[in-house]
């Protein structure tokens, strides 16, 4: 089964943040901007939560808070959950699950090496299965 790792270096490692003190609109437009659907807020000393467009709908708009005035810190997602690199992807998957969260900051000695989504386990954990199943239809037919 492939690691966090091996995907990372597929996909990339850049991981896009904002500061807690950021406008809610700031977030939005560097979600827009990057297409992507949610970025780790950040300090200095490292990660303090996540926000995503789902923050935003459920804790923004729903209290009728407009987003130029809001800030990240008021409605993104206090409780971070972390990968490491050796994690496998079936193990992140059963993470996410478990714990009921769509992306994983991923964690090496202290430091914020990536980021994974569900949408990035889902399309490897596909693409390795096709591939097996690839390899077990030629290995039928020799």
């Amino acid at each position: 089964m492939k690691k966090i790792k091996e995907l990372l270096e597929e996909k990339g490692c850049r991981v896009w943040s904002i500061d807690p003190d950021a406008s809610v609109y700031e977030a939005l437009g560097l979600m827009a901007k990057h297409r992507i659907g949610a970025l780790l807020v950040m300090t200095e000393t490292g990660p303090v939560g996540l926000i995503s467009e789902r923050d935003y709908a459920r804790e923004g708009i729903l209290h009728g808070r407009t987003s130029k005035e809001t800030r990240v810190r008021d409605i993104m997602t206090h409780r971070v959950v972390c990968a490491t690199p050796d994690q496998t992807l079936n193990e992140a998957m059963i993470l996410m699950t478990e714990k009921r969260v769509r992306h994983l900051p991923v964690i090496d000695a202290g430091l914020v090496v990536g980021l994974v989504s569900i949408g990035d386990l889902v399309k490897s954990i596909i693409s390795e299965q096709t591939f097996i199943i690839e390899q077990l239809e030629h290995y039928i037919n020799s």
